[in-house]
């Protein structure tokens, strides 16, 4: 499935009904009077959050959704239908901005409708302008217009843990050994070109949400590589997990892409440095035991916190980190740090 997440569309919320100029002629009553009944209000543009939807493809191909118009009153006092609202299912996570002036409109985070843009209110009917002295109203109101904007729709995915690391770093790698999702894996640079979301089961029986993102390199927040397009994907998650891979390189190499790596998410937003972040350093069967901890030693001279040496292929270390981030993730919700419920659902990319 094609990964889209950001699009330009053009909503219409609906006009209303014109109101009706309409007289009583009934049989033995005279003077019957003004009768005509006001129009139907205009339906409204609501926004709906999904989990079932993860990527903003369908409004790839269409871009312009209006809501119905309000009925015309009637004779005989008839109020005139209201118009259907046009419902947009959207997933989570989307930012509406106006296309024109670039200001956020609305941000979907629940499942809830949002109304973005409200229908025309209808028309009055002549029976509305009867007064004592003005017995015979002949005129009535049109509806008002619907509201019409242009508006830009971006995703930034809503996951509890992001994934960042390097190309090559091991991201795919353990997401598969931890969920279901199955983003492809190769020895070359660049796998991964979508985003991919995998649900992690805990021995408790809860879950939380991981993102792995395409791999960031130096130069990144000016759009170097796959850049800026996919680094906002984690700024909505609750714990950043940042990847070094250990491989056969010497003990400045994981310390270098760490320090690369927080550079890049400081000059894209600096509040992700602000988050809890831990660093898995990967690979670990590829080099000896004793190499291994001296590397981690390391990281955690360079200030790294929380780091654990994993080898996503053979298992080696991955429960004690998901024991982690799931105490990471778990404490954020018991304060009310927004984060997204997750159950199983398809990921950006495939499966998840």
């Amino acid at each position: 499935m094609k990964f889209v997440d950001e699009v330009k569309i053009h909503l219409q919320a609906g006009d209303g009904g014109k109101g009706c100029v309409s007289f009583r002629r009934e049989k033995y009553i005279p003077r019957g009077g003004p009768n005509g009944g006001d129009g139907g209000n205009g339906g409204d543009i609501v926004l709906l959050g999904s989990r079932a939807k993860s990527t903003l493809l369908d409004f790839h191909f269409r871009n312009t959704f209006k809501a119905e118009k309000g009925a015309a009153g009637g004779g005989r006092d008839r109020h005139g239908r209201n118009g259907a609202a046009k419902v947009i299912e959207v997933p989570l996570g989307t930012v509406v901005t106006d296309a024109a002036t670039g200001e956020t409109l609305l941000e979907v985070l629940d499942e809830e409708p949002h109304a973005l843009l409200k229908g025309g209110r209808g028309g009055k009917g002549n029976a509305r302008f009867k007064t004592s002295t003005h017995r015979v109203p002949m005129e009535s109101e049109p509806g008002e217009p619907g509201s019409g904007l242009w508006v830009r729709l971006e995703l930034k995915l809503m996951a509890d843990v992001g994934l960042v690391g390097f190309p090559n770093a091991g991201k795919s790698t353990l997401i598969r050994a931890v969920s279901k999702a199955r983003p492809k894996v190769a020895d070359y640079p660049f796998t991964t070109l979508v985003p991919n979301l995998g649900v992690v089961r805990t021995a408790g029986f809860e879950s939380f949400v991981v993102a792995d993102i395409p791999g960031i390199i130096a130069g990144a927040h000016r759009g170097a590589g796959l850049g800026h397009r996919f680094l906002k994907h984690i700024e909505r998650t609750a714990v950043l997990l940042l990847l070094v891979p250990a491989g056969e390189q010497d003990t400045e190499n994981p310390v270098a892409q760490y320090r690369v790596l927080l550079e890049e998410l400081r000059l894209f937003s600096p509040g992700l440095l602000d988050k809890p972040r831990a660093v898995a350093l990967t690979k670990v069967d590829l080099v000896p035991p004793h190499e291994a901890r001296a590397l981690a030693a390391a990281l955690r001279d360079a200030g790294a916190g929380d780091v654990f040496p994993i080898s996503a292929v053979t298992g080696e270390g991955v429960p004690a980190l998901l024991r982690h981030l799931a105490r990471e993730v778990f404490a954020r919700r018991a304060t009310g740090t927004p984060t997204l419920l997750p159950r199983e659902a398809p990921s950006a990319a495939g499966e998840a």
